[in-house]
């Protein structure tokens, strides 16, 4: 990255896709570089050749803070190219934004998020951005950490139960967004009137759930790398403990919730897969009579194909059965063939522990209500 500010708690540029502060006596030509922020895009159709009747798409992705993106109409005679500042329609004013994505490249990404290109109600695109536009947007932007800092207090101070987690303020700087957390209703209504005297701007309260209030922190998972919500993941899909179980977690909650407090968005990565490798896997509430003493399962190796037994009457030791075998002796069971004993049909033993980790199992299911 340019620039010597490049750290995102003191440049808060950084989150909007640019690689440093714009500069007012600049072209800014290079103030965007790709995969400085997140929610960065790669046009891979850009190289593929265009045929000759091919007609451009008069509409631009422009993203602004963090993973608002919004899709403008182009005017016919305005060319735009990844990277411009440009300004854009807002209600009311105007707003500055950054072009994230044009050509055919955002017609994919309207269908992929289900947008009309024939709306007639899209906003538009009004210019590039000027050196004034540049001056102004500079301006506001530099006043969001302090206008968080003291909305914190404020709302400390009304003894409001809500939480301010980002503060964006417009590009012309005549109204500033607040994005806030709360587990219940808040009336809001004095602390409106209170910030629009306090800041001197229209003021818009924006409710965001746990998850997208990580997303706009940030921060390191569990698994050593940035987390997925603040890099790419953009669609929010629920997550419940029958994805652990499936995948035959430990249901520790300490292990299985994330950052936001809620059941990891990765539970669903390899949800599917497992699924699928379950379909010929026998109910494993079914008791498998033998002659030696029925069994009852254990646990899974869902990819070595393996099921676990154990008898009713030495519930320590423990027996690998393949599928296969499991499949055939409750066949056997139904058609009146009781085996011998399990051990024919095993070839890996394992010693049980007594005790095994049931830690905040019993507060597991908190999470299926939320």
């Amino acid at each position: 990255m340019e620039g010597n500010n490049d750290n995102p708690l003191t440049n808060p540029f950084l989150s909007r896709g640019c690689s440093h502060t714009p500069r007012i006596f600049q072209k800014n030509e290079k103030v965007f570089q790709h995969c400085c922020s997140k929610f960065d895009s790669f046009d891979w159709m850009d190289p593929i050749p265009k045929p000759e009747d091919f007609k451009p798409v008069d509409i631009a992705e422009i993203r602004f803070k963090n993973s608002r993106k919004d899709f403008f109409r182009i005017p016919p005679d305005i060319e735009l190219a990844i990277g411009d500042i440009v300004a854009v329609e807002a209600n009311p004013g105007h707003d500055i934004g950054i072009v994230s994505m044009c050509g055919e490249m955002v017609r994919l990404q309207m269908r992929k998020k289900k947008v009309n290109p024939d709306n007639p109600d899209m906003k538009k695109v009004y210019r590039r951005a000027r050196l004034t536009d540049i001056e102004k947007w500079i301006a506001s932007v530099e006043l969001e950490m302090g206008t968080m800092s003291k909305s914190k207090e404020i709302v400390l101070r009304l003894g409001l139960q809500m939480k301010i987690n980002d503060v964006e303020y417009q590009g012309d700087g005549t109204k500033a967004i607040f994005y806030y957390t709360a587990d219940d209703r808040v009336d809001f209504r004095e602390l409106i009137k209170v910030l629009a005297e306090e800041f001197k701007v229209r003021i818009e309260m924006r409710q965001i759930g746990a998850r997208q209030e990580a997303s706009r922190l940030g921060g390191i998972g569990s698994c050593g790398r940035e987390l997925c919500c603040s890099t790419w993941l953009n669609d929010f899909r629920s997550v419940t403990t029958g994805a652990a179980r499936v995948q035959q977690l430990s249901l520790n909650p300490q292990k299985l919730a994330g950052q936001c407090g809620k059941l990891k968005c990765c539970l669903n990565y390899e949800y599917e897969t497992y699924l699928d490798a379950l379909k010929d896997f026998p109910n494993s509430e079914i008791v498998l009579k033998t002659k030696k003493g029925d069994a009852v399962h254990q646990k899974s190796d869902i990819f070595n194909r393996l099921m676990w037994y154990s008898y009713l009457n030495d519930p320590s030791n423990l027996m690998a059965i393949k599928v296969e075998n499991v499949n055939q002796i409750i066949s056997d069971n139904k058609n009146g063939i009781i085996p011998e004993q399990l051990e024919d049909f095993s070839f890996i033993f394992e010693q049980k522990s007594e005790f095994e980790n049931v830690v905040g199992q019993d507060d597991l299911t908190r999470f299926d209500n939320q």
